[in-house]
């Protein structure tokens, strides 16, 4: 048997994430394809696109899709276009922002009824996603709210850092892997789990190192 015959081709999952803008979507985004946390916040206008390869276990090779949705596209006449052919859906919200938190009903709700109104479209995967967890002493948002949410709407659960990286590579992998009824072992989950190095400030004055090219396989482009 060739090479060419034992390879399979990747397995395409398209995820969408969405929720109020400075929630930390495009930190997460970013983070997940490979590039450093970047501390000045921007706001995306319109969406940012991103393509990461994995392998899940049994040798499951997957291409996936990641768009970062503009905070303000809520109510957009573009949101339906950016959602279309979804397979997972993540709602980003702030834990030290309760209003980012509370909008994600709206978020959920908007997205329901633009693929309810598609013929034969399949309703994703909702993933509820709390970042900025290395805040913990300033959280307003509290975990049992979290998990009210999670269980009223089922939905999976993450928390996550995007500034660590604290389980944003688990976040995407546990997504993808209940996308393609995939399982994953304890091992498999703690090799997702990154050594967390404390970070070193640079004096005021003194202009600290360039950032970093990413040596994973990842891509980015921009549509407004």
């Amino acid at each position: 048997m060739s090479d060419s015959e034992e390879e399979s081709p990747d397995k395409q999952v398209k995820i969408v994430i969405l929720g109020d803008g400075a929630s930390g979507k495009t930190s997460i985004s970013t983070r997940y394809s490979g590039e450093s946390f970047g501390k000045l916040y921007k706001q995306t206008v319109g969406v940012d696109f991103f393509l990461k390869r994995i392998v899940l276990p049994n040798n499951v090779h997957v291409t996936i899709q990641v768009w970062d949705i503009g905070g303000q596209t809520l109510g957009g006449e573009m949101l339906d276009k950016y959602i279309y052919g979804a397979n997972g859906v993540l709602l980003v919200y702030d834990i030290t922002n309760a209003n980012s938190f509370e909008n994600l009903s709206d978020w959920k709700v908007q997205v329901e009824k633009l693929i309810s109104s598609k013929r034969d479209a399949k309703m994703p995967h909702f993933a509820l996603v709390a970042n900025k967890v290395d805040l913990e002493h300033l959280r307003v948002v509290k975990p049992d709210k979290h998990m009210q949410f999670v269980k009223d709407h089922k939905m999976s659960s993450h928390f996550v850092s995007a500034k660590t990286g604290d389980s944003v590579n688990l976040c995407f992998k546990r997504i993808a892997a209940e996308i393609l009824n995939v399982k994953l072992s304890k091992a498999d989950l703690d090799s997702s789990q990154p050594v967390v190095k404390a970070e070193i400030v640079p004096s005021v004055g003194v202009r600290g190192p360039s950032r970093p090219l990413s040596s994973q396989r990842s891509s980015l482009c921009t549509i407004q």
